[in-house]
């Protein structure tokens, strides 16, 4: 009965969208105010990492819990959702044409294989341990391109189950946060310079936060590196996206009364656009770094939607094959890069 009640007070009232959310974005506008918070008293904790774990933390404190399942979720949905879309749309005004050529062709195609073997392998290895609904594919996603913004993409893309995302966002974040703390103590032992340091960590860390603070342990060189292959791996987010697009669609299509679903979601136009208007050098410096905040405070608005939506207990039921997918896509990701940069290097 309590669930019934839960669900029932859930229920957004007819013809008050607006209203019904207004609830669960102003919670939402409080977690990035506390994230950011927390990143400039602990500058090493990426403000989206802090975002997702705030959003957790919200779903299970015991009177914030019931705001949080009812009165606030519509609100809370929608961040996860639409404020995901703009924050990714904004995240290609960090990309130019020109910053992928500067790799070099055998870094672009090093970053490919990574992300495809890591993507294709972490998908199949998460079907085979059993593990429900898309969780396998958006897990795939977030370790293969660029953590919970690929899932959030994905997950648009395929029309998710919100419980599926938020897993795989909690999963990816705690995998990404682990690599700040243990990337770089491996750095002298594989016997990576810093080029080579901040390249492996571009191409196996996954969101951007994460890589910036792995990177910048071992200096300038080292961040300058790691920033250019990570953005090459967001750049694949586009293809993968409409990939799966792809596949939604032909598999509506076959279902009489189906809903036609784009080819290229709007947001992912919307990002390839982002990445051809900074390619022009159109954009002034101050419009960027304006547009960089924007960014940030709408993925982190986002995570802590999605943070919010996970259940701690339901996750138990499936943790222990939740984290040994995780183990081995780590292994795989880490492993892969390692020996791409020794390739390329």
């Amino acid at each position: 009965m309590a669930l019934l009640r839960e669900r029932a007070a859930a229920t957004p009232p007819a013809g008050r969208p607006a209203a019904a959310r207004r609830h669960g974005l102003a919670l939402a506008l409080l977690g990035v105010a506390l994230a950011w918070c927390a990143h400039r008293a602990l500058p090493g904790v990426p403000m989206l990492t802090a975002a997702v774990v705030l959003g957790v933390a919200a779903a299970h404190l015991p009177r914030l819990r019931t705001v949080v399942r009812t009165t606030a979720r519509p609100g809370l949905s929608y961040a996860g959702r639409r404020l995901m879309r703009a924050g990714i749309v904004l995240l290609g005004l960090r990309l130019a044409f020109d910053d992928v050529r500067a790799l070099g062709w055998a870094t672009v195609l090093m970053v490919i294989g990574v992300v495809t073997v890591t993507l294709l392998g972490t998908w199949w290895l998460g079907r085979r341990l059993g593990l429900p609904g898309d969780q396998p594919l958006l897990i795939a996603a977030g370790y293969a391109v660029c953590g919970a913004s690929a899932i959030g993409a994905v997950g648009e893309a395929r029309g998710s189950d919100e419980r599926d995302t938020a897993a795989s966002v909690a999963l990816v974040t705690l995998c990404g946060t682990l690599a700040i703390a243990v990337l770089p103590l491996l750095q002298g032992v594989l016997g990576l310079g810093d080029a080579a340091f901040g390249r492996w960590v571009g191409a196996s860390v996954h969101d951007v936060g994460q890589v910036v603070a792995t990177a910048q342990t071992a200096g300038g060189t080292a961040l300058g590196e790691a920033v250019l292959v990570k953005l090459m791996r967001v750049a694949l987010l586009a293809p993968i996206v409409a990939a799966v697009a792809l596949g939604v669609r032909r598999g509506r299509g076959r279902a009489p009364g189906a809903a036609r679903v784009p080819l290229v979601p709007l947001f992912v136009v919307g990002f390839l656009a982002a990445v051809a208007l900074r390619s022009t050098g159109l954009l002034p410096a101050a419009a960027l770094d304006t547009a960089g905040v924007a960014q940030e405070l709408l993925l982190a608005a986002a995570l802590f939607g999605l943070g919010s939506a996970v259940d701690l207990p339901a996750l138990t039921r499936t943790g222990v094959r939740v984290a040994a997918l995780g183990l081995c896509a780590w292994v795989v990701v880490a492993g892969l890069s390692y020996a791409g940069v020794l390739l390329v290097s």
